[in-house]
């Protein structure tokens, strides 16, 4: 089933394409975006769902000095968050604080935490510890991995460890695995390396088109979920990684995004060029799983995996965020600066 979006908007002044949820804020169902202008002062909006659902306010605009491409909201502190950003010659990242009373201030600005300094080339992405309270966060480049231990209180942050994945890789981005807090998964071309953590040493890797975006399932150990160029994504078991157990084709264009519900099991949205968001429900057992018994299935009851398309965006769409607080809300964000925030409930397939 394909049709318009009935969520509610909101629009940046400028261009966008990275969207987080604010996981540490239990309170309210809370995103928080950055946009990518070349030559305005950048910004970084702060949304909240109203309390009747019907109207997304913006409680924070600060000032960002540079272009926003990747930005990651703390899941243990709301007000801190980290951005990578380019400053048209080079790539930087930072961990940024809100000021404590910002919604009194006139032009609060954002607290510059501690900078991650020491990487060569593009950054590419910043991996906060996947649960609960930890200084552990982690950074990546084209060729390096980085592990860093933050301070806060002392507003610095010091590389634990490092290592390049090799002068013939390029990593583009990664996911920490939420199951195995020493497993990371980098993407790189046409495979995902695996990375041990303990030793700084990539362990496997499984070979597949060229991934953009990379997810772990919450819910399932050993699931990842790849965003892949024109094949739509990819659903893998990593105790069987030569082949998906899963394909799913629903983009025209490049997939930029993917990213798992962090409650219902199966639950993906997909989003790219085409200017779509897919909502899936998929199966992420193995054929092994289902011969055993443990689930009952039948050819005549297969269900289609795509539960409904999103087709009414005017840009591409690359940033895509499940809300912790309320996971059949998901927030959205299209390359002209639309944040929609939709419910899947209508979508949901009934019992």
């Amino acid at each position: 089933m394909q049709g318009g979006s009935s969520g509610i908007g909101y629009g940046l002044k400028y261009q966008a394409r990275c969207i987080s949820d604010v996981k540490a804020d239990t309170d309210h169902t809370s995103f928080i975006t950055g946009t990518l202008s070349l030559r305005e002062e950048n910004e970084v909006h702060l949304l909240r769902l109203s309390s009747g659902g019907t109207e997304l306010i913006c409680e924070g605009l600060f000032s960002h000095p540079n272009e926003i491409w990747d930005l990651s909201s703390c899941p243990f502190d709301q007000r801190i968050f980290s951005t990578v950003f380019s400053t048209g010659e080079s790539f930087g990242a930072a961990v940024w604080q809100i000021p404590e009373l910002y919604g009194q201030l006139n032009s609060p600005q954002l607290e510059r935490i501690a900078s991650l300094d020491g990487h060569v080339g593009k950054v590419n992405c910043i991996l906060w510890w996947p649960s609960g309270r930890n200084d552990k966060l982690i950074s990546i480049d084209e060729e390096n991995l980085f592990l860093w231990s933050l301070d806060c209180s002392r507003k610095a942050a010091q590389v634990q460890s490092k290592e390049s994945a090799g002068m013939l890789h390029y990593l583009s981005g990664g996911a920490w695995d939420p199951h195995d807090v020493n497993a990371v998964a980098a993407t790189c071309e046409s495979s995902v390396q695996f990375w041990d953590l303990r030793t700084m040493k990539k362990t496997s890797s499984i070979e597949c088109g060229h991934v953009r975006n990379v997810d772990y399932d919450t819910r399932k150990m050993h699931i990842l979920v790849t965003a892949e160029d024109e094949s739509g994504i990819h659903i893998w078991d990593l105790r069987m990684p030569k082949v998906p157990i899963n394909e799913l084709r629903g983009h025209s264009h490049w997939t930029w995004a993917v990213t798992c519900n962090p409650e219902y099991d199966g639950l993906i949205l997909s989003g790219g060029t085409d200017s779509t968001v897919n909502l899936w429900f998929a199966s992420t057992t193995t054929s092994d799983e289902l011969t055993s018994g443990s689930v009952v299935a039948s050819p005549t009851q297969k269900l289609d995996p795509l539960l409904y398309s999103f087709n009414d965006y005017e840009d591409s769409v690359y940033g895509l965020a499940w809300s912790s607080r309320e996971p059949w809300i998901f927030a959205s964000l299209s390359y002209d600066g639309r944040v929609v925030v939709e419910s899947v409930k209508p979508y949901l397939p009934r019992k």
